[in-house]
């Protein structure tokens, strides 16, 4: 038995190994501005999909007036029903032929999602970390969160997409991503 008194703090005596405490884990504050990858102008996006995104008039005119995160965040709830860059029946694939034959997302275009739509303006907007988590963790509609996962990567280097998607692989919530 030996008398405490004797060591030195944070030191055992020879041959006696120290209780070790758990090792905290430090976490290393990250900063609130988001690193972006990729083409700062399209989004990543395909550019048959962008150009409709930009020449849409939901995109031009209402889209245009919403100004704050939280106004998004609103028209999310409201008017995002479905996560499919086409609106349901608004695409000629007949005729096409070839590789682009009835590949989903490759075509002639068609009248470009509410979903998209919005999901550029949140790209407009810059998001922030916060603003972003705030997204992925909202509780009113499985939308928001997909938007926010979507905004994770089309926008997000594709190194942190690990990091970001990871504690949510067993998420329980249930979106369908159709009409």
């Amino acid at each position: 038995m030996h008398d405490d008194d004797d060591a030195a703090p944070g030191q055992g005596y020879e041959g006696e190994e120290e209780e070790e405490e758990p090792q905290q884990q430090q976490h290393k504050k990250q900063s609130n501005t988001l690193t972006l990858w990729g083409n700062m102008k399209t989004m990543n996006l395909n550019s048959l999909l962008l150009t409709n995104i930009q020449s849409s008039t939901y995109f031009k005119v209402q889209l245009y007036e919403l100004k704050t995160y939280h106004e998004v965040i609103d028209e999310i709830y409201y008017k995002v029903n479905h996560l499919e860059p086409w609106e349901k029946g608004s695409r000629k694939t007949a005729g096409q032929t070839g590789m682009c034959g009835g590949v989903r997302g490759v075509g002639t275009g068609g009248i470009v999602s509410t979903a998209y739509c919005v999901l550029y303006k949140l790209f407009t907007l810059r998001l922030t970390r916060k603003q972003l988590m705030g997204l992925i963790n909202h509780t009113d509609s499985p939308y928001i969160r997909a938007l926010g996962f979507m905004y994770v990567r089309y926008v997000l280097p594709p190194a942190d997409l690990w990091s970001w998607f990871e504690s949510y692989l067993e998420d329980p919530e249930v979106s369908d991503q159709r009409d």
